[in-house]
């Protein structure tokens, strides 16, 4: 039993990172989506720590835990830093960072990763309803990881093609975006369908874009 949370928390990142590697045309290399992976995971400790100074630079200024800016600096510091795992690890690997999707790909892996840790301890700290919360998680939070993270390589992916570095901004901005209105929507609303509706709207779009850069990549070869 209590390997349950362990084997429950790691299932939605298994799950949707066998999606997203099936979709890819030119798969990448077993070693290097495990050492991103790992590297998502490791970094979500990083995060805790920036996570907790600013909350507490935040509340000695009489800033609300919940308040928009703190909704953002939270979603901000999560982007970065997933965003820095999976930088960190490609820049050892140059040669299997050949192909534009693989931005997309190597920041979804990198973002399944965080998700796991965090799913992990959400569901530790389930009090028995283990299942459910891994749905939650499922549909919820490791969703999101993967549309936020991989807009941001879609855009990181168009920087490199066009030599546009602006556009990595563009797509942290609206990465950014994206993951604090879900937090918003889940405090101010219920957490289920309009949280979940709104993940799925975005889906369609970012999907898009995954198929986009497959055929520009498909050029490439």
């Amino acid at each position: 039993m209590e390997y349950l949370p362990l084997a429950l928390g790691l299932l939605p990142s298994f799950a949707w990172l066998v999606f997203y590697l099936e979709e890819d045309p030119h798969p990448e290399p077993k070693k290097l989506i495990f050492e991103t992976f790992l590297a998502g995971a490791i970094s979500t400790l990083i995060v805790l720590s920036v996570q907790v100074t600013y909350n507490t630079w935040a509340m000695n200024r009489g800033i609300a835990e919940f308040s928009i800016l703190s909704f953002i600096v939270f979603a901000a510091i999560e982007e970065f830093f997933k965003f820095g795992a999976a930088r960190l690890v490609i820049g050892e690997h140059p040669k299997d960072f050949d192909e534009p999707v693989d931005a997309m790909i190597y920041m979804i892996v990198a973002a399944l990763g965080f998700a796991a840790v965090e799913n992990i301890a959400a569901v530790t700290k389930a009090n028995g309803i283990f299942f459910e919360t891994t749905t939650l998680r499922f549909i919820g939070a490791t969703l999101l990881h993967t549309l936020s993270s991989g807009l941001l390589g879609y855009y990181w992916a168009r920087s490199l093609v066009t030599g546009k570095r602006k556009l990595l901004y563009i797509g942290f901005a609206l990465a950014v975006a994206l993951h604090a209105s879900f937090n918003y929507l889940i405090l101010k609303y219920e957490p289920v369908v309009i949280p979940t509706t709104f993940l799925i709207v975005a889906a369609l779009f970012i999907l898009y874009d995954f198929e986009k850069l497959k055929r520009v990549s498909d050029s490439h070869n």
